[in-house]
């Protein structure tokens, strides 16, 4: 079974622990078929039953309680939950992209995979499992959006919505630490690190395909995000990790 199809595979597992698994045993030498159409066999994607629900229905809790603290360690599992599925569906979805495009986004399907693990034993030391929160669908709503054009999706998941995670990830930091909670707090630090490389992934991709198509990136992210009802960013905005995720000065001072 070549790369592509492992991927579908892993998107179609329901917990986290068989997608790992499955990640696991994939890796830059894994043989690729870039040009093999799929359709998918099963509903997805795979996750855990959740209660999902808009996100202005999130239980929202101090920090300096201890359920406060679980509460917020649940949104990030999901958060990272939902980003390995993403990574996933780029992967099978998207035919006739140059092999490296496949192997980035494995290499970011297995780094998010590690995120999740390691909020989601966080969050087991807080007295909860993942699936005892409510959580929303955002990212995976855009992606289903975004499900026939491979640039729709690069311009408007990777740079638009988890680039906002860049963006939170001081505050969230901060908050964990001030209340108390410092493991958390070096987790959010892992997390970040490793985002700016998944951001910097997406937009080389975007950038490359702009090039292909003979867009201009600009112009085509704001056609983009219109056409897609993307949600409209507010700052504050962490410029130092855009830029060095490969954000232009020119897209940051239009934001």
């Amino acid at each position: 079974m070549e790369l592509r199809e492992r991927a579908l595979e892993a998107l179609c597992h329901d917990t986290w622990q068989a997608k790992a698994d499955c990640l696991k045993s994939l890796s830059q030498s894994t043989p690729l078929d870039p040009t093999r159409i799929f359709l998918a066999s099963a509903d997805i994607p795979g996750r855990p039953a959740i209660k999902l629900v808009p996100p202005t229905q999130l239980g929202l809790r101090s920090v300096h309680t201890l359920e406060g603290r679980a509460i917020l360690i649940h949104a990030l599992a999901h958060i990272e939950f939902n980003a390995i599925n993403l990574a996933l569906d780029v992967i099978w979805r998207f035919e006739n992209m140059p092999d490296k495009f496949y192997y980035d986004w494995l290499q970011v399907a297995q780094e998010e995979c590690e995120h999740f693990g390691l909020l989601n034993q966080h969050l087991q030391t807080l007295g909860h499992q993942y699936g005892d929160f409510s959580g929303h669908d955002g990212l995976w709503e855009m992606a289903e959006r975004t499900q026939d054009d491979v640039l729709a999706r690069l311009a408007l998941v990777p740079r638009t919505l988890e680039a906002r995670g860049l963006d939170a990830s001081p505050a969230v930091r901060h908050k964990l630490a001030s209340g108390g909670d410092p493991a958390g707090a070096a987790i959010i630090d892992i997390i970040l690190r490793d985002e700016i490389g998944h951001v910097t992934i997406g937009n080389y991709w975007y950038r490359w395909l702009c090039t292909e198509r003979g867009l201009d990136a600009i112009h085509t992210y704001a056609e983009l995000a219109t056409t897609y009802r993307a949600p409209k960013l507010k700052g504050p905005f962490n410029v130092e990790a855009r830029l060095a995720a490969g954000f232009d000065a020119a897209e940051i001072a239009l934001l």
